[in-house]
C-alpha cells in the first residue's frame, strides 16, 4: 500500500489527518545515480588542476588568513575550509577543489533521491541523475571550491527532507532539515531565502498546521542557534551583506541584474532539461497524487519572484530548478515508457546529447588555456577568471623592478578587486612583491598600508580618477600580459604608479577605497 501523508485539500489540516491522500510509494532503490555520482565527482578531480585558481578560490585563501565568523560577503565556512586545506597541502589545487568534487557527486544523488521520493522507478531516477551531473550549475560549481557548491548541497538536501516530510507526515524530518539550514547559513545567508520559499510555500498550499508544529519550531531553533555566530557577526557589522547585495541588484557583478536573473532560468541547468523542469513544475501544482508536494513547487515561484525582483544573481535559485527537474524527469520517464518506447527514447537520448554533453566543453577546463575560444568565455565568464594569475603577477614584478631602488623599499601594491590582491598574496613572495592592499569587500578590513607608504603599484583601476583623487601624480607604467589571448578582467588592465599621497590613508580607507561588488 501506498504511504499516507498529509493532505492538502484543506491547507491548515493537521500533520498526520484522518483524511489522508494516497501518494505512490518510493521508487527501487537502483545503483545507477551512485554510478553517475561517482562518474561526475572523478571527472571533476581529474579535470581540477587544470588552468588555475579562480579569483574567488584567491580571495577564499586570503579571507582563511583572517579567520572570523562572517565577512561581507559571506559566512565563515569556505575560507576556513580554504585554510585546513592548504595547510594540508599548500599550493595543490587538485586538493583546494576536492571537495567541490565530492559535493557535486552528493547533488547529483539528492536529486536523484527526491525523484525516488515521488515514485520515481530506476528510470525516472537516472534520468534525475544525468540531468543534475551534465548541468551546468553542478558541474560548474563541482569544478571551483565554491560557496556556492556548498549552498548547492545545502539547498537540495533541506529539500530533499521537505519531501520526504510531505510524503510521511512524519514532521521529525524538520530536523534534519533545521540542522542542515544552520550550518549552511554559516557558508552564506541565502539559505534563508530557501526557508522564506518554503514556509510561503506551506502557506499557500498548505499544510499550514506544519506552523505550529513542535518539530518544526525546534528546527527553526537548531537552525538559527547554528547560524547566529555570523548573525552576530553581520550585526555588529551593520549587515553589509546588504550593501552587496545593493551592488548585485545595480548588476555591479557577474550574473546579476535582472534580465541575466531572467535569462539563466533558461541555460543554468541546459535548454535541454527545460520543458523537463517546467513539466515537474506543472505536475507539483495540479497533478492531484502530488497534491501534499505544491508548497515546494510554490516554493521556486517565491524565490524566484524575490531573486527577479531584488535583482539577485539568477543562479541563486538553481537548485530549486534542480527539484523541479527531478519531479519532470519521473514525468519525463513515464512518458518515454508509453507508446513508441524506442522512438520517445531516441529522442531524449539525442536531444541529451545536443544539450547537455557540450556543457562539458563549455563549463569544464578541457580546451588548452592558449586556445580557449572566445564564445567559451563568453558563455563562462568563470573559465577566463582561471586563467593567467602568475602571468598578472610577472606583470606587477615587471614594474616593481623597474622602480628607484629608494622606492621599492617603501611601495606597495593597491588592487581594484579582491582576485587581484589574493593572486599577490598567492604568488607575489617568490617574486619578492610587496603586500598587496585592497579595498573590495573584505579584504578593506584585513589591513591598510602603512602611513608612509607613498608609492603605490595601482592595478585594476580602469579609470584612474580615483587615484588622481588620492595621490599627486600617476602614470601609467605597464599592461597586464597574461600570456594568452583571453578576454578576462586582468588581462590587458593598465598598471600604474602613483606618488605622493594627498592624504593619510586613515582618512581615505574606509570612506573612499572601500567598496562592494
Amino acid at each position: 500500500m501506498s504511504e499516507p501523508a498529509i493532505d492538502t485539500d484543506r491547507p491548515d489540516a493537521p500533520a498526520r489527518s484522518s483524511t489522508l491522500v494516497e501518494l505512490p510509494q518510493p521508487g527501487p532503490r537502483t545503483r545507477g545515480p551512485w554510478l553517475v555520482a561517482a562518474l561526475t565527482s572523478v571527472t571533476l578531480l581529474l579535470l581540477a588542476g587544470r588552468y588555475g585558481y579562480h579569483r574567488d578560490e584567491l580571495y577564499f585563501l586570503l579571507c582563511g588568513r583572517h579567520l572570523d565568523w562572517g565577512y561581507v560577503d559571506q559566512g565563515p565556512l569556505v575560507p576556513a575550509l580554504a585554510r585546513l586545506l592548504d595547510e594540508i597541502a599548500p599550493g595543490n589545487l587538485v586538493v583546494l577543489r576536492t571537495p567541490s568534487a565530492v559535493l557535486a557527486g552528493g547533488a547529483v544523488l539528492l536529486v536523484a533521491a527526491i525523484a525516488r521520493e515521488l515514485g520515481g522507478g530506476r528510470g525516472g531516477q537516472s534520468v534525475a541523475a544525468v540531468l543534475a551531473a551534465l548541468s551546468g550549475i553542478v558541474l560548474a560549481s563541482g569544478h571551483l571550491l565554491s560557496t556556492t557548491t556548498v549552498d548547492l548541497l545545502v539547498w537540495l538536501a533541506v529539500a530533499w527532507c521537505a519531501v520526504r516530510l510531505l510524503r510521511t507526515g512524519d514532521t521529525r524530518w524538520a530536523l534534519p532539515l533545521g540542522l542542515v539550514l544552520g550550518v549552511g547559513m554559516l557558508n552564506k545567508l541565502l539559505p534563508a531565502l530557501l526557508a522564506l520559499g518554503l514556509i510561503a510555500g506551506v502557506v499557500i498550499a498548505g499544510p499550514r498546521r506544519l506552523l505550529r508544529d513542535r518539530w518544526v519550531l525546534a528546527a527553526a531553533g537548531i537552525a538559527l542557534v547554528l547560524a547566529a555566530p555570523n548573525l552576530v557577526w553581520q550585526a555588529a557589522h551593520g549587515f553589509p551583506q546588504l550593501g552587496v547585495a545593493a551592488s548585485i541588484s545595480d548588476g555591479d557583478s557577474s550574473y546579476s541584474g535582472r534580465l541575466d536573473a531572467f535569462t539563466l532560468q533558461f541555460v543554468i541547468i541546459s535548454p535541454f532539461a527545460v520543458p523537463i523542469w517546467i513539466a515537474g513544475l506543472v505536475a507539483l501544482l495540479r497533478r492531484p497524487t502530488w497534491r501534499p508536494y505544491r508548497a515546494v513547487g510554490w516554493a521556486w515561484l517565491v524565490v524566484f519572484g524575490v531573486v527577479l525582483v531584488a535583482g539577485g544573481k539568477g543562479y541563486y535559485d538553481a537548485p530549486l530548478l534542480l527539484v523541479l527537474a527531478a519531479v519532470g524527469a519521473v514525468v519525463t520517464a513515464a512518458w518515454a515508457s508509453r507508446g513508441s518506447t524506442w522512438l520517445r527514447r531516441g529522442a531524449l537520448a539525442a536531444g541529451a546529447a545536443l544539450f547537455l554533453l557540450p556543457n562539458l566543453v563549455l563549463l569544464l577546463p578541457v580546451l588548452p588555456a592558449d586556445r580557449l575560444p572566445a564564445f567559451v568565455v563568453d558563455v563562462n565568464y568563470d573559465a577566463g577568471e582561471t586563467i593567467g594569475w602568475p602571468a598578472f603577477t610577472d606583470s606587477l614584478a615587471a614594474v616593481h623592478r623597474g622602480l628607484p631602488e629608494s622606492e621599492r623599499a617603501r611601495a606597495v601594491i593597491l588592487t581594484g578587486n579582491y582576485g587581484e590582491a589574493g593572486a599577490v598574496a598567492r604568488y607575489g613572495p617568490a617574486r619578492g612583491l610587496p603586500r598587496a592592499y585592497s579595498g573590495h569587500n573584505s579584504t578593506v578590513d584585513f589591513g591598510r598600508p602603512p602611513a608612509d607608504a607613498d608609492v603605490v603599484i595601482a592595478v585594476g583601476w580602469e579609470r584612474p580618477d580615483a587615484l588622481n583623487g588620492w595621490f599627486e601624480q600617476c602614470a601609467l607604467a605597464a599592461r597586464v600580459d597574461q600570456r594568452v589571448e583571453v578576454a578576462n578582467d586582468e588581462n590587458g588592465g593598465p598598471i600604474h604608479v602613483c606618488r605622493g599621497l594627498r592624504r593619510p590613508w586613515a582618512e581615505i580607507w574606509d570612506t573612499e577605497v572601500r567598496h562592494a561588488g
